[in-house]
């Protein structure tokens, strides 16, 4: 039986109504988002939807997963518009607290994945990963899921929430989807509206690089070297392009692949176009 569409504030409020379907019998979903929603994030919201009973949708721009340096005031924001694109694509409920009730005054607590935050994005945006893996436990914990769908661009991210799920026994499947991405390659990123004509063009560089190193592979390639170096290689010719890393690491662990390819890597890269700095990845299997 469907139920009633809802938008939920309060975290004691939507937790209730969340035991009350559990108590029924139903499966739950859950998508975490930040808002500012587009193709990526409603295939996340279609596979919980296949998936559960109830897909309940996050919206909420995460305070303390942004850095002294970075503007949390210009993330973009449209709640309206992000309702309106996910509630045909199959969500039932929507949990869209204030600030305020996710972190009251004189909060002090964090979870913190403490090897996987370290490397990669964790490097250049130190305190991120704390943010975001306390602000998903508080989610999980509040929304109660059998289920949490999450997008594999931000890859690190995931093998966070997996590792957290894992060490503080979450009864909580965790699903990922794939990078969606624009015909040309570019991967969908709500980061991409900052970009200019002439920026997104040569953002372009990233996902040609990443399909250089998985072709290399493909042909039996297995030097470290010489796979990161092919990625590069066309990043480095976009003379508006300046990398923050680029880096080949272990797919589960995020330990750095120095020598051979011999197990599953990912090959993970974050990139300023300007003063936006975007993300992607590519999961290689020798």
């Amino acid at each position: 039986m469907q139920i009633p569409f809802e938008v939920f504030r309060e975290p004691a409020v939507m937790r209730a109504r969340v035991e009350d379907l559990r108590r029924d019998g139903r499966r739950i979903a859950v998508v975490p988002t930040m808002g500012a929603l587009h193709e990526g994030h409603l295939a996340l919201v279609r596979h919980a939807r296949a998936q559960a009973d109830v897909v309940i949708l996050t919206i909420f721009v995460n305070p303390t997963q942004f850095g002294p340096t970075e503007d949390l005031s210009r993330y973009p924001r449209d709640e309206a518009g992000d309702l309106a694109k996910a509630r045909p694509a199959g969500i039932d409920l929507a949990f869209c607290p204030p600030a305020a009730a996710m972190y009251p005054p004189g909060a002090q607590t964090f979870v913190e994945v403490r090897e996987l935050q370290q490397p990669l994005c964790g490097a250049s945006r130190p305190g991120h990963f704390a943010g975001v893996a306390t602000i998903v436990a508080k989610l999980f914990h509040i929304t109660l899921p059998h289920l949490a769908v999450f997008g594999e661009k931000d890859y690190q991210q995931l093998a966070i929430i997996r590792r957290m799920v894992r060490d503080l026994d979450f009864a909580i499947e965790i699903a990922s989807v794939p990078i969606i991405r624009e015909s040309d390659g570019l991967a969908l990123s709500s980061r991409n509206a900052y970009l200019s004509a002439e920026q997104r063009h040569a953002a372009l560089a990233l996902s040609k690089g990443l399909a250089a190193a998985e072709a290399l592979v493909k042909a039996g390639e297995r030097s470290a070297a010489t796979i990161v170096a092919a990625a590069r290689a066309p990043i480095e010719a976009e003379s508006l392009a300046r990398i923050d890393y680029l880096e080949l690491r272990d797919a589960t662990e995020l330990t750095p692949i120095t020598d051979r390819l011999e197990r599953p890597g990912v090959l993970a890269m974050a990139v300023f176009m300007g003063t936006t700095r975007l993300i992607d990845n590519r999961v290689l299997r020798p």
